[in-house]
């Protein structure tokens, strides 16, 4: 294996683990505390966390991560390299991460902006947002930790 290939298999990897990290921390501490919240509060808090997200340094993690993991795809099927369809497998968990944040909670947090916290429906889009938000969230947490285990895994 190259050492390109190593790299962007570790980068592919580490992109993967931080965003899982994330999405864990949403799933343990995030989620179940704003559940605690009056639904105006979480909605609220929710709103600002989905705008301090779309910066610099998350999308850096998340995006790097996806291209890494595709030059990792790439990579391994023009390759013959031992261990390669492990490396595909895994690189494929963290894109599917990716898949399921733009097509399932990025949508979901877009209409949850649309929601004012102060108005009496708060309370009703909250309970939806949630209902929805956190399997779809514990779903790609639970890939992105796979890539992760299986990318390393991948290098030895």
């Amino acid at each position: 294996m190259s050492t390109v290939e190593v790299a962007l298999t570790i980068a592919a990897a580490v992109g993967a683990g931080l965003t899982g990290g994330v999405y864990l921390a949403f799933s343990f501490l995030v989620l179940p505390a704003f559940r605690t919240l009056p639904a105006a509060a979480a909605v609220s808090a929710m709103q600002r966390i989905n705008v301090s997200a779309v910066r610099v340094p998350f999308m850096t993690v998340f995006f790097g991560g996806a291209a890494a993991s595709v030059a990792v795809i790439v990579l391994q099927l023009v390759s013959e390299t031992p261990n390669g369809t492990t490396r595909i497998v895994g690189a494929v968990l963290a894109l599917a991460a990716v898949v399921i944040t733009v097509v399932r909670n990025v949508p979901l947090n877009n209409a949850l902006v649309r929601v004012d916290p102060a108005s009496t429906d708060a309370s009703a889009a909250w309970q939806a947002f949630d209902r929805s938000w956190s399997p779809a969230n514990s779903a790609r947490a639970a890939v992105s930790v796979a890539a992760t285990v299986v990318l390393m895994f991948s290098l030895t």
